[in-house]
């Protein structure tokens, strides 16, 4: 599976710990950055992140900042894009199998390695249930449709 994956300063550590993960498990990273620990913006990175899984070109996505609220809030504005906020495992699983969530965002300063490497490999591998969820999306999808006037 190809990843887009980006953060700020505040998730470039955990960033670079989850890339290793994922190429362990065979699968291919886009990394936007950023790429160190100097001072950088949030949005620029979770909008180039966003804008890749958005229009097709990455499968998923990864976005990582201080608290992973601001990624969240980024990357949630482009059209179809489901990100969701996982600094535990049990949203990790259920924002794949009921809403299946298409980008990963996680707090670099709230969570720690090894628990993050577990959020990763339960986010990737768990399927969308669908059934009932299909309608939910499409509910949302319609939603999308009317506030952006597509």
């Amino acid at each position: 599976m190809l990843f887009a994956i980006g953060s700020d300063h505040a998730g470039f550590a955990l960033k670079m710990e989850i890339c290793s993960i994922l190429i362990q498990h065979g699968h291919e990273v886009i990394d936007f950055g950023a790429n160190s620990t100097e001072s950088v913006d949030y949005p620029d990175f979770g909008e180039k992140v966003s804008l890749t899984v958005s229009s097709g070109q990455a499968e998923r996505g990864i976005l990582i900042c201080g608290t992973g609220i601001g990624m969240s809030i980024v990357a949630n504005k482009f059209k179809n894009i489901r990100a969701s906020l996982c600094n535990e495992l049990f949203t990790a699983k259920m924002s794949r199998l009921h809403n299946d969530a298409n980008i990963l965002v996680l707090g670099g300063r709230i969570v720690g390695i090894d628990l993050a490497k577990e959020i990763v490999l339960t986010w990737i591998n768990t399927p969308f249930e669908g059934h009932r969820h299909y309608n939910r999306l499409k509910k949302i999808n319609i939603i999308e449709k009317r506030v952006f006037g597509i």
